[in-house]
């Protein structure tokens, strides 16, 4: 193994990705070159960037629920309306990504395959502290590109198989990286999703309950912030969740996150006095 492994890369035997791939294609990681202010908002004459709005993370019995509205936006402008926010990163974690959308996404795969590297290099998977340490400097690297406007705050959330419990982590501009023992929520709408799940939030909650909770945050989200996008029935446009277990890595079917968001809104509908 080792010696197909220097046939190919010589004497590098790093464990990061991101360094082996600086070192052989260096234009691939290189800091491109960034406009003199940001593009966050579509102006006259200037390119905009599509925006990633609300993510959330919710601790539950059994592990952790991750979850995001579909909607980017574009200034004032939909810029899409089915965009992926939550990305499997291995077998027990994902990440939820916020912020520009297109250096989000890169971020998110190029972290798949980091993982994917160092489990091949070392043989054994990171813990799933040393995957959020490992997407914090991935974040870092990207401060020249924030400073500009190019901002990427992802959620990273797993099952810790060794503690035999969910685990959220949050994230700064610079990297820094911080635990929540109960949920989170970030992006434009992030706020008042945090607000509804700090009313609903219940330690020890069973999985249908952590998904109503994870449809209620988002629906109020899209109620007062117009970056975040509700459910839309007429499309069939519904938010993306993800549970993460002892199990694994799972998606929540289109059917079963369309049933919480209608039972949701039925619940406000009968609230409001109407049929």
């Amino acid at each position: 193994m080792h010696d197909r492994w220097q046939a190919l890369f010589g004497n590098y035997l790093n464990t990061s990705f991101v360094d082996l791939l600086r070192s052989h294609s260096p234009e691939g990681v290189a800091t491109p070159a960034l406009p003199e202010r940001p593009l966050a908002a579509a102006e006259p004459g200037r390119p905009g960037v599509p925006i990633g709005t609300t993510i959330l993370a919710i601790r539950y019995a059994d592990g952790v629920v991750v979850a995001g509205d579909r909607q980017a936006t574009e200034g004032y402008q939909v810029a899409h309306r089915r965009i992926e926010k939550v990305y499997k990163a291995d077998d027990h974690s994902a990440v939820a990504i916020a912020g520009a959308a297109g250096p989000s996404i890169e971020m998110a795969r190029l972290f798949q395959t980091e993982l994917e590297h160092y489990e091949k290099v070392e043989g054994d998977g990171l813990s799933l502290e040393g995957k959020a340490n490992k997407l914090g400097q991935m974040i870092r690297m990207n401060l020249p590109a924030a400073m500009q406007g190019l901002v990427v705050v992802p959620i990273f959330a797993g099952f810790d198989v060794k503690r035999g419990e969910g685990r959220i982590f949050k994230y700064d501009i610079t990297g820094g990286r911080y635990e929540e023992t109960e949920y989170y929520a970030t992006g434009s709408g992030g706020k008042d999703a945090r607000t509804t799940l700090k009313k609903l939030y219940r330690a020890g909650s069973a999985r249908a309950d952590a998904l109503r909770m994870a449809a209620e945050a988002l629906f109020d989200a899209a109620e007062e912030d117009v970056g975040t996008g509700g459910p839309d029935p007429v499309h069939g446009i519904y938010p993306t969740m993800k549970v993460i277990t002892v199990g694994g890595f799972a998606e929540v079917s289109e059917p079963e996150v369309r049933q919480h968001c209608d039972a949701v809104i039925a619940a406000r509908r009968a609230a409001n006095g109407q049929s």
